[in-house]
């Protein structure tokens, strides 16, 4: 028995806080992260600190909001000037490793979104060396490790260690097509499957929704099978091994496209899953941001085929995208079963805090959209996290409001490890913390959009029973009454009625602004 705790974090990629059984699904079962909330402590009040994946990722992982470690937007590797609470943790004498999706740097050579700097007559442009406010080297070889060029070399191997993590087993991209040592695996194995990694490749479906591939990639070729397959190895490995461990299991699922391999594919049907209010309220005004997404996909009915971003679709395809998505959820659900069964043969579970959370969510219909965007609704910013430490509460829910940023804090208080000067992640209850007043939550994207302008940027607190967002663009700023309103479709900004309350959220969400700019790097000098 090692004296310091080890710790097993699953996350998923794009699942929201109402997609598991244990939160109240009516339809998805997820018996294996249920079993994990009794044998612990289900938030019901967790947020991310951004909802995409980059920035969010880059939080978990440097404890530090979007605007301190840097990482803003889609785009932006994760400098490795940060620290991370892995770091930390391999400092103070553990074993350290991330299987699966790691996404802290670039993982496509897609040019940038950015408009192009209009040429003024007669102004003198600045060299290319001299024409961004900033330098930096976030575009050399130290950040490319998650590209696709890089897997293509002859035996590739990232260097050690990748973020803090001295084991990393890469899973790169999503659904049939992933890559890294995912994809070297099955060109090692079977590589009768790389003929099979294409959407012009799939079995026939009559479903319609954007990105439904009914892939032919066996299940036990899936990315989420491989990830579980490395993790109980790991945990195998481990038999005997006095040193304490943290093992992140970093699942791509379910993240679109929607590709649930096998008997996944039709395990739910699309008429047994609730419908979106937004389909079923014939008084409901949206906002300029869903009109506009309803007057372009009407324009183009293949919108959204490879889209990143909301857009969207009628209540037939939003119910197929939930029927989709459910079956990854339950594929995820028997890989972290498989997990937890290893880690119980490697005699580790006695004194190892297993969690699970994700890094965003989805619209899935909301709103009347899919995927996920500028918009800051709860489908996309409200996410699970549960904590089951065998020494802890069991079986118990909490209403406390907690964020992504606080995960390693958490852990590092909970081992009796002090963090780095300047990480800004609030200690939770489960390690002897207290419960936040309030989250913040930042976005930013490259894209300029109709509804929100060029280069869009929201920030978001939610307070008790209230969700305010403030978007830096044309869109209209939003307020929800969370408590009466749970689905987020009367907007109150203009209500005379909750003027004082918009001005008192207002005013805690610049406290939390100023909060969130970074303290580091440290003063030199008193002057």
């Amino acid at each position: 028995m090692t004296e310091r705790p080890s710790y097993i974090l699953f996350i998923t990629d794009q699942q929201r806080y109402d997609h598991l059984g244990c939160n109240g699904h009516p339809v998805l079962q997820t018996p294996h992260i249920d079993e994990m909330a009794r044998d612990g402590v289900n938030f019901d009040r967790f947020y991310v600190a951004s909802p995409i994946c980059m920035p969010n990722r880059a939080s978990l992982v440097t404890c530090q909001m979007p605007s301190s470690h840097g990482a803003r937007t889609l785009g932006i590797p994760l400098s490795h000037d940060n620290v991370t609470f892995v770091e930390l943790l391999s400092a103070a004498g553990y074993d350290t490793a991330l299987i699966g999706k790691s996404h802290l740097q670039n993982v496509t050579d897609w040019p940038v979104k950015l408009d192009a700097i209009e040429e003024r007559d007669g102004y003198v442009r600045p060299p290319e060396a001299l024409a961004v406010a900033k330098r930096d080297t976030l575009d050399d070889e130290t950040y490319q490790y998650e590209r696709q060029a890089f897997y293509l070399q002859d035996d590739p191997k990232v260097p050690l260690p990748f973020y803090g993590f001295a084991h990393y087993d890469a899973v790169l991209r999503h659904g049939f097509n992933t890559g890294g040592n995912h994809e070297l695996h099955q060109k090692q194995h079977a590589p009768e499957v790389a003929a099979l990694r294409s959407r012009h490749i799939q079995f026939e479906h009559d479903y319609s929704c954007p990105q439904a591939i009914r892939t032919k990639v066996p299940e036990d070729q899936y990315s989420t099978s491989y990830i579980a397959d490395r993790a109980a190895e790991y945990l195998e490995s481990r038999k005997g091994n006095p040193k304490p461990f943290f093992l992140m299991v970093s699942f791509p699922d379910p993240h679109h496209p929607f590709t649930p391999p096998g008997k996944y594919w039709d395990m739910y049907k699309p008429e047994d899953m609730p419908v979106p209010q937004a389909y079923l309220d014939e008084d409901w005004v949206p906002p300029d941001y869903v009109r506009i997404a309803e007057r372009d996909r009407a324009k183009d009915s293949s919108l959204g085929q490879n889209a990143g971003y909301s857009v969207a679709v009628s209540k037939q395809e939003a119910l197929e995208a939930r029927a989709l998505t459910c079956g990854m959820i339950s594929m995820i659900d028997e890989a972290i079963g498989k997990v937890r069964a290893a880690a119980e043969d490697a005699g580790v579970t006695d004194n190892t805090v297993q969690i699970f959370t994700s890094d965003h969510g989805d619209h899935l219909g909301e709103h009347r959209l899919l995927f996920k965007g500028t918009e800051q609704y709860d489908s996309i910013n409200h996410v699970p996290f549960i904590w089951a430490d065998p020494k802890g509460d069991k079986n118990k829910r909490s209403d406390e409001l907690a964020q992504t940023h606080d995960i390693g804090t958490t852990i590092l208080e909970h081992a009796k490890i002090d963090p780095a000067i300047g990480m800004q992640g609030q200690v939770m209850s489960v390690a002897g913390g207290t419960a936040r007043d309030a989250v913040h939550i930042q976005y930013e994207t490259q894209r300029t959009q109709e509804a929100f302008g060029v280069w869009p940027r929201a920030h978001t607190i939610i307070k008790g029973q209230w969700r305010l967002t403030l978007y830096l663009g044309p869109c209209e700023n939003e307020l929800f009454d969370l408590e009466s309103d749970p689905e987020e479709m009367h907007n109150l900004w203009q209500s005379d009625a909750h003027q004082q309350i918009k001005a008192e959220l207002v005013e805690r969400l610049a406290e939390m602004q100023i909060a969130s700019i970074a303290r580091v790097p440290l003063p030199t000098s008193e002057a």
